[in-house]
């Protein structure tokens, strides 16, 4: 299964406030995605999620977690407590990995943090109105973006690392070049209310930005010209995070109202809605199999939408003295490039991870 060229705009979602919730991995059917074709015989087979273990290295809420396949042994992770951490993935089942790198600049919460394709660069923006251009070789930050005027709480590279894209809470989505210039900024027919999340689609021959807000509205923007494409309508909360299939064909959408809705790219229509039954805080698609997962309170659940099945719900175990404390909420998620590990950060300042396992039914 080919991988997209863009991998880290698809397997991030965004974690803009202080809304948390579940994950659940939903499956997509033949009839809408082409990006991932399951091998014959994995009919016969059932895949479940196994955890490996943690990382332990914030001191605050893990806001977003980005990999590349460039390097499968290091992550990055963006977090409330003002800093980026790339780890070093050891794999040992008592600590995961080990914080490698401490990236610090930002004087207020870091919101997200995405990858370059080529692995060389990570961009984050924060709650200090800025974004941030990070050299992963030095740990430095090479470009800083000024121009919002409130808290920055999405970012994203296009395909060909050219060009930058931020959503903020001051309403506006700003496009950049790499060398920290706004080259436009989107007002027109732009959001209401707070910018949550922004992503580009990895399809070069349909260049486009995908955004949601707290206007419950998912928004599509034509790149060439900046201007509105589609309005996406249909759920009735504010919405955390959309996130946009590999190939580019559909895109994914949820907040406040549980709604996972499911958006045809091509044809600019409402695809299907899956029921979540929590707060939606992040998605993502599987780089190679048919899911989705969304972050919807404590737990992780995986749905196959082939089948319309889920294939495993996961829950970290918390050992807590007290009877009512509140289990911590996922708030983050991704998958390493090849499908198989997936990363989740959650409001107890840890990140989980479990791994795809494969047994004969």
């Amino acid at each position: 299964v080919p991988a997209f060229p863009g991998s880290f705009c698809m397997e991030f979602a965004c974690s803009p406030c202080a809304c948390v919730g579940s994950l659940r991995v939903l499956r997509l059917p033949p009839t809408v995605q082409k990006y991932a074709e399951a091998p014959p015989n994995l009919a016969k087979m059932t895949e479940q999620m196994t955890v490996r273990g943690t990382l332990k290295g914030h001191s605050g809420w893990v806001t977003q977690i980005a990999t590349t396949p460039q390097y499968p042994d290091m992550i990055l992770s963006a977090s409330r407590d003002k800093s980026i951490i790339m780890w070093k993935l050891t794999r040992d089942e008592t600590n995961y990995g080990i914080p490698q790198r401490s990236l610090k600049g930002h004087s207020h919460f870091v919101s997200d943090v995405v990858i370059s394709s080529d692995g060389q660069f990570a961009l984050s923006g924060a709650w200090d109105h800025t974004l941030r251009l990070w050299d992963l070789t030095t740990g430095l930050t090479t470009r800083s973006f000024v121009g919002h005027t409130k808290d920055v709480l999405s970012v994203a590279f296009s395909a060909d690392n050219r060009q930058i894209v931020s959503g903020s809470r001051d309403k506006t989505i700003k496009l950049w070049n790499t060398l920290g210039v706004c080259k436009y900024t989107i007002q027109e027919e732009s959001h209401s209310e707070w910018v949550s999340c922004v992503r580009f689609s990895p399809n070069s021959s349909n260049p486009i930005i995908v955004s949601c807000g707290w206007d419950k509205m998912v928004k599509v923007w034509n790149l060439a010209n900046c201007k509105l494409k589609t309005n996406h309508i249909g759920h009735t909360g504010f919405l955390n995070t959309v996130t946009v299939s590999p190939d580019g064909s559909l895109c994914a959408s949820g907040g406040k109202d549980g709604q996972a809705m499911l958006w045809d790219l091509n044809e600019g229509k409402h695809l299907y809605t899956l029921d979540s039954g929590d707060t939606i805080n992040a998605l993502c698609f599987s780089p190679n199999r048919y899911w989705l997962c969304a972050a919807t309170g404590p737990s992780i659940k995986i749905w196959d939408l082939e089948g319309k099945i889920i294939v495993d719900e996961l829950r970290q175990e918390v050992i807590s003295t007290n009877s009512k404390a509140e289990p911590p909420q996922c708030t983050s998620l991704a998958w390493s490039a090849d499908g198989q590990t997936l990363f989740a950060g959650y409001t107890d300042n840890l990140i989980r991870v479990w791994q795809v396992t494969i047994g004969t039914r």
